[in-house]
């Protein structure tokens, strides 16, 4: 069966909104819009750009040279020693990263079944949601998975944005906060996290992967340039198309949010009550539309993390990227049964997705340096490698990252 004309032009791109469009994006983005109105709709932008900016990179890294991110470490760094201790850094950092992020991811997609049926087996319904999500990566094909994916971003999109345009939104301020950067009093810690769960360290992984498993130049032994060129071109298309409707999910959800608790007596808790707050202005349908989403949004997660954790391993650790290899079904089989464990014993999702998030945010700019110093070696990517507009963009990104996550810690040391 093969996708509509449409979503045939989404690819691995696809793979990185599938994985940011989680409960964390909906949790805080509910959060800023709530607290914040559309003061915070700016860090959206931002992140949607950065988030671009990046995955192009890690995209392109895969398209010449036909390696993930992982594998450019080995050339990269001459030192055995220093080698060595990056690699085991790195996957110590996206395993146990994606680990925590799964429980997240699985709890928070639970609390969706709970919002659109009323059921409370949170256990239960955690175990199955697992289980699906391992079920679906046992396959081991990427067609599969991407027709899978597909289907579950269409209709989380579909859902978050005809909430959207469901409620009364003021779009005058709505338009002022795409283009005022503002940071209210005790807004620093949410511009912080809707970063941490847009540009996502363990996304390049994932991409440069991807990217090399469909377009990759090694395939054969001989390619032109020109097709270098398109696959590079066809690629960007894909990451801006899909990341650019990741930063639309993110921005209604927070609209919806705004409207619904924004200056108003309502304010909000926690994803359970969420949609029983928005029955006001949704109605009756409320519950069904929020908890389809946000399963959704939990599921389309819970495949992306281990993913990636296996795709970083095995460029890390030179196994052949084959999602039917042992060792990546070990490495994703473990973050998939850590994520069940925790989200089974009743943790509350909105803790580890924000501890997650805020991990996540402080080592972005160690991973996105990294991935800036691999982009201008000439000897690995040569007139492929990055010209100045990539480079001042990315370095653009890593500095604002960087002051905000030292504001960040700044201001958790001095507030205890």
């Amino acid at each position: 069966m093969k996708l509509p004309k449409f979503f045939r032009r989404f690819g691995p791109g696809l793979l990185v909104t599938a994985a940011f469009i989680g409960p964390g994006t909906v949790t805080k983005a509910t959060t800023a819009g709530a607290n914040f109105g559309h003061t915070l709709l700016w860090a959206v932008g931002f992140s949607v750009i950065a988030t671009i900016v990046f995955q192009e990179m890690a995209s392109r890294l895969g398209i010449v040279t036909g390696r993930g991110l992982g594998e450019a470490i080995r050339p990269t760094i001459p030192n055995a020693f220093a080698r060595g201790l990056a690699i085991v850094l790195v996957v110590s950092a996206i395993i146990i990263g994606n680990a925590a992020y799964q429980a997240g991811n699985i709890a928070g997609a639970a609390v969706g079944v709970s919002a659109a049926t009323g059921t409370q087996q949170q256990t239960v319904v955690s175990i199955a949601i697992g289980f699906a999500a391992w079920g679906i990566l046992m396959i081991g094909h990427y067609r599969s998975l991407q027709r899978i994916l597909v289907a579950l971003v269409v209709t989380m999109s579909s859902v978050f944005l005809l909430t959207a345009f469901s409620v009364p939104i003021d779009w005058r301020s709505f338009a002022m906060g795409w283009i005022k950067p503002t940071i209210p009093e005790g807004g620093l810690k949410e511009v912080l996290a809707i970063i941490g769960t847009t540009v996502v360290p363990y996304n390049l992984f994932l991409h440069a992967t991807a990217s090399a498993e469909k377009w990759s130049s090694d395939k054969t032994e001989s390619v032109s340039d020109e097709t270098v060129r398109e696959a590079i071109q066809e690629s960007r298309g894909d990451t801006i198309l899909s990341v650019g409707l990741g930063g639309l999910v993110t921005a209604a959800v927070m609209a919806t949010a705004a409207a619904a608790f924004f200056r108003s007596d309502a304010g909000f808790t926690n994803l359970a009550d969420a949609a029983r707050q928005l029955e006001p202005l949704l109605g009756n349908h409320a519950r069904w539309l929020f908890g389809v989403g946000l399963f959704a949004a939990g599921l389309t997660s819970t495949i992306t993390a281990p993913l990636a954790a296996a795709y970083a391993a095995a460029g890390c650790f030179g196994w052949p990227i084959d999602l039917k290899d042992w060792r990546l079904r070990t490495v994703f089989t473990t973050v998939i049964v850590f994520g069940i464990s925790f989200a089974a014993s009743g943790s509350k999702p909105t803790d580890i997705i924000t501890f997650a998030q805020v991990a996540n945010g402080l080592l972005l700019p160690l991973l996105a340096i990294f991935l800036l110093a691999v982009m201008n070696n000439a000897a690995l990517l040569g007139k492929h490698r990055n010209h100045w507009i990539a480079n001042t963009l990315g370095v653009l990104t890593v500095v604002v990252v960087t002051v905000l996550g030292l504001r960040s810690l700044v201001s958790v040391f001095f507030s205890g």
